[in-house]
């Protein structure tokens, strides 16, 4: 999957001349997932274009203890195996 991503990303970006692509997925409710399976869309960009894909401020969400060590964890315990969507 990740490799044909690539490569639309590569194409799109030659075929529109485009000086970037943004490639974005959502996973879950809580990520304004509109259709609960795994899609990505690649979005041309060009310096200048007007449009932001990343958050300008910090989310109101506070997370208790070390996220990276939480996160750590979770991949070494196997928890963070993919499965269906909870939507």
């Amino acid at each position: 999957m990740t490799a044909l991503v690539q490569r639309v990303a590569a194409a799109t970006r030659t075929a529109l001349n485009a000086s970037g692509v943004n490639i974005l997925s959502a996973g879950g409710p809580g990520s304004e997932q509109s259709v609960p399976h795994l899609r990505f869309h690649v979005v041309p960009r060009w310096v200048g274009d007007g449009i932001s894909t990343w958050p300008s401020g910090r989310s109101a969400h506070h997370v208790t203890g070390d996220p990276g060590a939480r996160l750590a964890d979770a991949l070494a315990s196997g928890a963070a195996r993919p499965g269906p969507s909870r939507q």
